[in-house]
């Protein structure tokens, strides 16, 4: 039996983040990247801060911000953990670490092979990192779009550190997804939305049940799983 985390990522009011945490979230998100929906305030995120009190890790996700910028969402959310989710090169990850003493994920856009050999100039520099699907040319956000990747480019795939699946999951398919990948942890914001920014208690409810179903079933590393 293997263990899954759960991020539930782009919370911003208190009543999806206690359905977050009442349903047993290990990470909540939040967001401080203005074009997205999920964009949070810092007054907010304070408040939020304030209601997770030490029931999960509090993830502050950003895109290419300065470092004025990640101090103010730092100050703000005081978080566990940063997530990266620009085009920060590994410089700019090293940079971030040093400065803030804080864990750093750096988000790769997966889309076809190719894109995995980013791994290896991140894997090692980054605390941890997070596959999500490669954004069309046309968004406005790299991220928190409802798409999904072909799961299968990570069969076999091994990073130093434990990595994170993004990118299109819900409640119907995290499943699916996990065994797969053998992912360490799966992080979900739009698959848990009735609307964009807009989060629905119900499918929080459910995928994070179904992504701990999921994982009390799969094989260990190493031995064969069945293909949903």
């Amino acid at each position: 039996m293997m263990s899954v985390l759960i991020k539930i990522c782009g919370l911003k009011t208190f009543d999806a983040l206690d359905v977050a945490l009442a349903a047993g979230a290990d990470l909540v998100g939040f967001v401080f990247f203005a074009p997205s929906p999920r964009h949070l305030g810092f007054e907010a995120a304070r408040a939020l801060s304030e209601r997770v009190r030490g029931r999960a890790r509090k993830v502050a996700l950003s895109v290419d911000a300065s470092d004025d910028e990640l101090a103010a969402s730092i100050e703000a959310l005081k978080p566990d953990l940063l997530q990266l989710h620009g085009r920060e090169t590994p410089g700019r990850v090293t940079a971030v670490r040093e400065r803030f003493r804080l864990p750093v994920m750096k988000a790769l856009a997966i889309a076809e092979r190719a894109d995995l050999a980013a791994i290896r100039l991140y894997d090692g520099v980054a605390d941890g990192l997070i596959f999500d699907a490669r954004a069309g040319a046309e968004a406005t956000r790299p991220g928190g779009l409802g798409k999904r990747f072909d799961w299968r480019l990570l069969e076999n795939v091994r990073t130093r550190a434990p990595f994170m699946l993004s990118g299109g999951l819900d409640a119907g398919n995290v499943a699916q997804a996990l065994h797969i990948t053998a992912a360490a942890s799966v992080d979900v914001s739009s698959g848990v939305e009735r609307a964009p920014g807009e989060k629905d208690p119900d499918k929080i409810r459910a995928f994070i049940a179904a992504a701990r179903d999921a994982a009390s079933t799969r094989a260990a590393p190493g031995k064969v799983v069945s293909r949903v």
